[in-house]
């Protein structure tokens, strides 16, 4: 017997349909050019739902970004590094941080997207703001780990080594053309990905290390 699809759960398909259709509509053209009536149709539903779900089409794009931001830290919260060494644990953070932008295309374009609309608009509905406390507690349990046993210098503040952390391993995939150009490596490339993948984790880690460590 085929079973009869609840209302709480066919509502929820039809969130999750609609946003994936705007975060590609966003990534791809913008908040500017991106039209309801075209993630509707990609969604199967009319633009009137849409409206009735997130009022604006600014709406639906805080969405995208809460959904967003909720995935990657999330991810990075749940990252199981206490069994590992804090060398190992704080470069398994920095690859991971890495390594969403890269499995997924659509991250730097729509990080870009949201780095201009939070410039200019006050967003409450924010799960990055929200998680980020979680995040930077990991991080400082891992640098306190890392100063007792000698490997990390002491009293590193862990919000400053998350911003750079995010800064140095993102920015190869939201700032292109400059990484690009100033390190002569293609930016889509399996080689300059390597590359840069290494580097970053190296240079941070390498930051924070205690002399003769």
């Amino acid at each position: 017997m085929k079973s009869v699809e609840q209302p709480e759960a066919g509502k929820l398909n039809t969130l999750k349909r609609i946003l994936a259709a705007a975060r590609q509509a966003f990534s791809e053209h913008g908040l500017a050019g991106a039209r309801i009536d075209d993630i509707a149709q990609e969604a199967g539903v009319t633009k009137q739902l849409i409206h009735h779900y997130y009022g604006t089409k600014e709406g639906l794009f805080v969405a995208v970004l809460d959904e967003a931001s909720d995935t990657i830290m999330s991810e990075l919260v749940g990252l199981q590094v206490d069994a590992l060494s804090p060398t190992d644990a704080l470069r398994r953070v920095l690859n991971h941080f890495f390594d969403q932008y890269k499995n997924d295309p659509l991250m730097g374009s729509l990080a870009l997207e949201g780095i201009r609309y939070h410039d200019a608009h006050q967003t409450p509905r924010n799960h990055f703001l929200e998680l980020s406390p979680r995040l930077i507690d990991k991080l400082d349990g891992i640098l306190r780990r890392g100063a007792a046993s000698g490997a990390f210098k002491p009293h590193v503040d862990a919000r400053l080594l998350l911003a750079t952390a995010a800064l140095v391993t993102t920015g190869w995939f939201t700032n292109r053309y400059s990484t690009s150009a100033l390190t002569g490596l293609e930016t889509y490339s399996e080689q300059g990905l390597r590359v840069w993948r290494q580097h970053s984790a190296d240079f941070v880690l390498a930051s924070i290390a205690a002399s003769g460590a």
